[in-house]
């Protein structure tokens, strides 16, 4: 019998480490060659620049414009769209065969929204925290709620 590959993601809006394991007993090993990080910074270094400027609806006044969206969130949902895409691809092609989810609470809403219909068929289980600077150990406890490992 085929042992079940189970791909764990840990991250949260910057970081992120897979980690995969074999079946029951065998604990869990990281994928090095999988993890990401982004340099995140601060929104005020983001939007360095001054606001543009646009004339009032109503007259002659001009008034600064205010941005749609956090720049610092657009990145950290940016960062949680691409790995979603990376674990779409890894379940399409067969490099795992179940799913857990590790991740800060905005994180996982986020990938959870970019996750295709295959990859979130075979969730096995979300653990809304952010354990990126966990050592393996405090990760293999906390998987116990889900995972024989």
């Amino acid at each position: 019998m085929k042992p079940i590959k189970t791909c764990i993601l840990v991250a949260d809006g910057a970081h992120a480490r897979f980690y995969l394991n074999d079946g029951p007993g065998r604990g869990i090993s990281e994928l090095k060659k999988y993890a990401k990080d982004i340099d995140l910074k601060a929104s005020r270094d983001i939007d360095a620049d001054r606001p543009g400027r646009s004339f009032d609806s109503g007259g002659q006044g001009r008034h600064a414009m205010e941005s749609p969206t956090d720049s610092q969130r657009h990145a950290k949902d940016e960062f949680a769209r691409s790995l979603a895409e990376q674990l779409n691809s890894a379940m399409t092609a067969g490099e795992y065969d179940r799913l857990i989810l590790i991740a800060a609470p905005a994180t996982l809403g986020t990938l959870r929204q970019h996750l295709s219909k295959q990859a979130s068929d075979n969730i096995h289980g979300e653990i809304a925290k952010d354990l990126t600077q966990a050592s393996e150990t405090d990760i293999l406890i906390k998987l116990e709620t889900v995972l024989a490992v």
